[in-house]
């Protein structure tokens, strides 16, 4: 385990009912809000009108941005970082999923900024303050919730990239798993793979000594696997949701994984095809992720060969290594099949024809990517070409 420093700032208002905690966190902040959300679906369930009327009673100027993508795009923040300047926001409310958060990020960052906010994404630019900003969650998935990273894509030069500073942490997120009860089958799905993702990235490096971290996160992925099946069978079960909800938080706000760094090559991988063809994240990594670990698995058998018995009750008797970690790749693909998420690039029109320009996103950043072993667009074709 590596020396670490560890700080999380954001507070986290968890359960059913905690939106009433909303006007209260705004006190401290100055009358001009800007609201961001996505396509509609927070004024179907009703909590758009449930925020713009806590927002009114605080006595809050309201200005609004909708529409983010669910692969957020750079010229949206700049729509939102454009309102920032001109009305003078002195707080950014992000009601919505990752996308939406990852969104508020940027727009917060580049409201503080004379920069283009690709600028800052790619690392151009470095950031000294962001506005500040609170979130309102309502899908299980990314984590964004409570941490400083944030996804944004580029559509006109295809590519996208993630990113983050210590002024990107939310000051404050509610997660009431009411809120994401009328998440869809579809994306309840991707939020799962999503989550599971986080947790295997993190699972995947070469450092001794991190029997707590491993434990913490085998018990994500035992958790998520557990209770996803059940989920899927009552998407309107309050107890499931709220399973998924906390388990999504605690993949990705940086306490599993203190003292070491994760691997991040397979999120790599699924931006670069996702900023080609605009496919869900959490279909791209379902896609992926299990032909990445056959990739890599003679880089440290062993690792993979833990996961294969702890999560996936793979007997190792009479099995080499190898042969163990294979079969809980194996036993993975089979259990997000079983949940429906997809297998093949294929599922979404992807062919080989589209191997190349993906590739090259790759290693737009570097020329090698991945901690757990270092790949390159040579090795990112390969992968693709497995996953066709």
């Amino acid at each position: 385990m590596q020396n670490f420093f560890f700080h999380n700032p954001t507070k986290l208002y968890f359960g059913q009912g905690q939106l009433s905690n909303l006007e209260n966190e705004l006190d401290q902040y100055g009358p001009n809000i800007l609201l961001v959300y996505g396509g509609g679906s927070i004024k179907k369930s009703g909590l758009y009108d449930q925020v713009i009327g806590l927002l009114k009673k605080a006595n809050k100027q309201i200005f609004e941005l909708s529409g983010v993508e669910p692969n957020p795009r750079a010229t949206t923040a700049r729509k939102g970082i454009d309102i920032c300047k001109k009305e003078k926001i002195d707080f950014i409310l992000a009601v919505g999923g990752g996308s939406t958060i990852d969104c508020t990020k940027a727009i917060a960052a580049g409201a503080q900024s004379e920069a283009d906010i690709w600028d800052i994404v790619t690392k151009k630019v470095h950031i000294d303050e962001a506005l500040p900003f609170g979130t309102v969650l309502t899908l299980a998935a990314t984590g964004s919730e409570m941490n400083s990273g944030s996804v944004i894509t580029n559509w006109e030069t295809k590519e996208k990239h993630g990113w983050g500073s210590p002024y990107t942490y939310p000051q404050f997120s509610i997660l009431d798993p009411d809120f994401t009860k009328t998440v869809p089958r579809d994306q309840t799905i991707y939020g799962i793979v999503d989550i599971m993702s986080h947790a295997l990235e993190h699972y995947f490096h070469h450092e001794d000594n991190t029997l707590l971290q491993d434990r913490m996160v085998e018990g994500i992925l035992l958790t998520v696997i557990e209770t996803a099946p059940k989920l899927l069978e009552n998407l309107e079960s309050t107890k499931h949701r709220t399973t998924i909800l906390y388990n999504g938080t605690m993949a990705l706000n940086g306490m599993v994984n203190m003292g070491y760094h994760g691997d991040w090559a397979t999120h790599n991988l699924e931006h670069a095809v996702s900023a080609v063809h605009d496919i869900p994240h959490g279909g791209g990594l379902a896609i992926l992720f299990p032909h990445w670990m056959e990739y890599v698995i003679d880089e440290n058998p062993a690792r993979f060969k833990k996961l294969a018995i702890r999560v996936f009750g793979v007997n190792p008797e009479g099995k080499t290594d190898k042969e163990v970690g294979l079969e809980g790749v194996k036993k993975l693909r089979e259990f997000w099949n079983s949940i429906g998420a997809p297998s093949r690039l294929a599922d979404y029109d992807i062919d080989a024809d589209s191997i190349d320009a993906m590739a090259a996103r790759t290693v737009t950043a570097r020329s090698e990517f991945g901690n757990f072993k270092k790949l390159n667009r040579e090795d990112a074709e390969k992968i693709y070409q497995r996953s066709l």
